[in-house]
């Protein structure tokens, strides 16, 4: 049996953050007063600003002179510069992992990944499993510093996959995410690719729409 894990005070903050960052319960551009969030969570100011540094190390949060931290800030280019960096990366990542990593050990972890989208029931848990899934590629590239480069923008993608699955009418991606379990199984990282692609093209609309919403 697994022992147990437990969080340090560091983890849990950066947790509870996180998670209030990306579903926009902390709105986009709201402050971070550490001495507020001392308050609210009776806890010391150091290991809120510990959890607050990687958040920004995520790129959820920003610093700006003479003001602080702050929840980053997103318009219609930011999400489209954020997807076509992920995008990029998702390409090397998979073209690295097909050629390194074990295909059955990664097609069984996409499938569990499948399995948990399909059960969800709540935009975080799908948001959950889509992150999951196209993590495989990432945790089996065999490089560390592509899987770092994708740590310094996961929380904006995170945050850009909930507003998505949190429209109303987004549908599921079923279809997508099993050109990608068929992709894995048969070698072929052009299928995986273009999977990948079309689906970040199909989700772009209603993520500007949602984003509109929220911030208007």
């Amino acid at each position: 049996m697994a022992a147990i894990k437990k969080q340090s005070l560091v983890d849990q903050i950066y947790q509870r953050l996180r998670e209030n960052i990306i579903t926009m319960q902390l709105p986009l551009g709201s402050h971070l007063n550490v001495n507020e969030l001392q308050s609210q969570m009776g806890v010391s100011c150091t290991p809120i600003r510990e959890a607050i540094n990687r958040l920004q190390q995520e790129g959820l949060v920003v610093y700006e002179n003479n003001v602080g931290a702050r929840v980053l800030m997103l318009d219609e280019h930011d999400v489209r510069e954020i997807q076509e960096l992920a995008a990029t990366l998702q390409v090397t990542a998979v073209r690295l992992a097909l050629r390194q990593g074990d295909r059955q050990r990664m097609a069984l972890e996409i499938r569990e990944q499948i399995r948990r989208y399909e059960q969800a029931l709540t935009p975080q848990e799908e948001v959950g499993a889509v992150h999951e899934l196209v993590g495989v590629f990432y945790h089996n590239c065999g490089n560390k510093r592509l899987d770092n480069s994708m740590i310094a923008i996961q929380g904006q993608q995170l945050l850009l996959r909930y507003l998505y699955c949190s429209c109303a009418g987004h549908g599921k991606n079923q279809a997508d995410f099993e050109r990608i379990y068929q992709g894995v199984l048969k070698n072929d990282p052009d299928a995986i690719i273009a999977a990948l692609r079309e689906n970040a093209e199909r989700a772009l609309p209603g993520i500007l729409r949602c984003l509109k919403e929220k911030t208007s």
